[in-house]
């Protein structure tokens, strides 16, 4: 099954789904039209009982070079006043939205970055669960470069994933970085030799998720998500308790069985 909107193409196979932005002759530069439908696909996504696992990449040449800074113009223009910035503030904070939708999505969602993954891009990328790419990306928390301010989510998410000496690094000279030192501070988890390796790479592990207990998989994600920023005790009962839920599942049963039986178990999320 697949839907392929102005610039988000969403496939989905079996337990597995696949989030492209689709908007290769601007190198995904994201659109105003972006917003929503990036957010849509992942709310549906969320929704389907079926899906188990998600890829996001980008069609073309790159994954994203950011913000498209002409066809955004109008949010940014006009006379300065207090009705004016309310507005630009409220349509920030919708931008924003759209992110959270990735980063609160029940089900482990990971990115798969070739060529540039600019501004917008690594905002993308760090509301995902995992970052894989290809040995041509390149990363740049490019905003400095143009008198703006990261104010999608790489600012905030970033110090967790790669540490608050790399992150402001990266914020406070919008300079590009390759795909080894991607590796070397932890924004990545591997690279690949060339984008058809890397959505290899994705999807293989893609099913190796979605081949796990998906109630398992998706209250561990539900933890870590609500222990971030938390005491380790506020976190541990948050864990206590999720567990408690699915420890009498069908799934709990079946890996019992399955382990007894010597097989592989067929999860049903149940």
């Amino acid at each position: 099954m697949s839907d392929n909107s102005t610039v988000i193409a969403f496939e989905k196979e079996g337990h597995l789904a696949r989030v492209f932005l689709n908007r290769p002759e601007k190198s995904n530069a994201m659109s105003p039209e972006f917003w929503p439908q990036i957010k849509s696909a992942f709310e549906t996504i969320g929704g389907d009982k079926e899906v188990r696992a998600v890829v996001v990449a980008g069609r073309g040449k790159n994954f994203s070079a950011g913000l498209d800074l002409v066809a955004s113009a109008g949010a940014f223009s006009g006379t300065v006043g207090s009705a004016e910035l309310d507005t630009l503030f409220h349509t920030i904070v919708e931008m924003q939205e759209s992110f959270h939708a990735i980063e609160e999505c029940k089900k482990p969602v990971i990115a798969a970055v070739h060529g540039a993954c600019i501004g917008g891009g690594l905002d993308l990328i760090a509301a995902c669960d995992v970052r894989l790419c290809s040995r041509d990306a390149r990363f740049s928390l490019r905003e400095a470069r143009v008198g703006m301010i990261a104010d999608l989510g790489s600012l905030n998410r970033l110090p967790a994933i790669i540490g608050k000496g790399h992150t402001r690094e990266l914020a406070f000279t919008g300079r590009d970085i390759d795909a080894e030192r991607a590796l070397r501070i932890g924004l990545v988890n591997d690279v690949y030799e060339d984008q058809e390796s890397l959505m290899k790479a994705a999807q293989e592990l893609a099913e190796e998720m979605a081949a796990a207990a998906p109630l398992a998989v998706q209250g561990a994600k539900e933890v870590m998500n609500y222990s971030e920023g938390k005491s380790m005790r506020d976190g541990l009962l948050y864990a206590a308790a999720r567990s408690g839920l699915i420890l009498k599942s069908g799934d709990l049963m079946e890996a019992m069985a399955a382990f007894m039986q010597k097989r592989k178990p067929e999860f049903k999320g149940k």
